[in-house]
């Protein structure tokens, strides 16, 4: 989903890369609750941070704290931010419930990620 408003809110303006320290594919909750938003995210790839150690990144950008203390150190100048986000994928419940999980989670990630392409990017 980061990616997803990553790339809405920055445009041409900046390359975006998502990777995770596991590759679990797309949750199709993920998919369906952006679709809502009218946000495709459906061509997106889970990708292993491994995948990108050779690229040098001016922002790198954890989202929950599992990734921020696991993901491995990349020795390039980027600046790095963490908001750690409920993970909605762990969600119990009916399925109300859970998709439920899954929009507060989408809100919140909109909302972190129009703020920081604005500060870092446009602004910045």
């Amino acid at each position: 989903m980061a990616e997803g408003y990553l790339r809405y809110f920055a445009g041409d303006k900046a390359e975006v890369y998502s990777a995770g320290i596991e590759t679990h594919g797309l949750n199709p909750k993920a998919v369906a609750i952006m679709k809502e938003d009218n946000l495709d995210i459906s061509s997106h790839t889970s990708n292993h941070i491994n995948e990108y150690r050779s690229l040098d990144f001016d922002f790198v950008i954890t989202v929950c704290d599992h990734a921020r203390e696991n993901c491995p150190y990349f020795p390039v100048k980027a600046e790095t931010a963490h908001y750690n986000f409920q993970d909605p994928a762990k969600a119990e419940g009916s399925e109300e419930e859970i998709f439920s999980a899954f929009r507060k989670a989408r809100e919140e990630i909109k909302k972190y990620c129009e703020h920081f392409i604005r500060e870092k990017i446009l602004i910045g």
